[in-house]
């Protein structure tokens, strides 16, 4: 019988979250364990303690009391995280023989998943050099929805329009969001593509770059046996070093770097997420 088959992005990493809503529901009071994060939704009053922040200090509760009395938050809700898909040449690459761009759709699956429980709202943008796609998520099947988007996606050989994608982000709406970068740690693209909008990003925005590293350049730089070897161990000595100077100078302009293999970066991407929401800082 006549028919078609749709292959959605593999959600390998969904094993992952389980442990991550386990750590959300710490974060949000719904288990024994209460996190207090520096958010805008008041949680309670408690006695002052040496290093709470002195702005916290409610001043007419300790009037009433003995003591300084501080209000603690609970952590954000309603947030916007906003997944940018990089579908350029560098996507093209295999790591382990499967597309960065298949890794780079698991990291988005997992993050999506976690910031829609938590309550959050989630865009999609997708793109090269030009806009591939743009998706607002919401509600509870925000993952099938990304998947459905990201079914069509193929790389594209050509260098991304960063400043394309950047106006894209900047269309979803002015009010500030995590923005993430599924993107390469690629020296050349990042330096000529990415720096010179990047401004554009963290002027409104917490900017995190999720990159697919190649455990090969670690396996190569560790092997020195004959002389070909230590030829390849150096130059891939070279490339890392490369790798890490660019992930310092991103440091230095206010974008934190998630660099890990296909493996981890899904878990990586979430536990910063998660971090972030305990320290208030989404």
């Amino acid at each position: 019988m006549p028919g078609t088959v749709r292959a959605l992005p593999p959600f390998d990493s969904r094993k992952h979250l389980p442990s991550r809503l386990a750590r959300l529901r710490e974060l949000d009071g719904r288990s024994a364990v209460r996190v207090r994060g520096q958010g805008t939704e008041f949680d309670s009053l408690r006695e002052y303690v040496r290093g709470d922040d002195v702005r916290s200090i409610d001043w007419r509760a300790s009037a009433r009391s003995p003591g300084v009395v501080v209000r603690t938050w609970q952590p954000e809700r309603d947030r916007r995280v906003v997944l940018v898909l990089d579908t350029s040449r560098v996507s093209a690459g295999r790591v382990d023989d499967v597309p960065r761009l298949d890794s780079a759709m698991d990291a988005a699956l997992m993050l999506a998943a976690l910031a829609a429980r938590a309550g959050d709202r989630v865009d999609f943008v997708a793109g090269d050099r030009r806009v591939r796609s743009r998706l607002r998520l919401s509600g509870r099947d925000v993952a099938h929805r990304l998947q459905e988007a990201m079914a069509d996606l193929e790389p594209v050989i050509a260098e991304a329009d960063w400043s394309s994608l950047a106006g894209a982000v900047n269309g979803l709406g002015r009010r500030r969001a995590l923005v993430v970068l599924l993107t390469a740690l690629e020296p050349s693209a990042v330096e000529e593509g990415l720096l010179p909008v990047l401004a554009v990003l963290t002027h409104h925005h917490r900017v995190v770059l999720a990159s697919v590293r190649d455990p090969a350049l670690e396996r190569l730089a560790g092997s020195r046996d004959d002389l070909v070897k230590v030829y390849d161990a150096a130059a891939a000595e070279q490339v890392l070093d490369r790798r890490r100077r660019t992930a310092d100078l991103l440091n230095a302009l206010g974008v934190h770097v998630v660099d890990a293999d296909a493996e981890r970066l899904p878990p990586a991407l979430a536990d910063h997420y998660l971090d972030l929401k305990a320290r208030g800082l989404l």
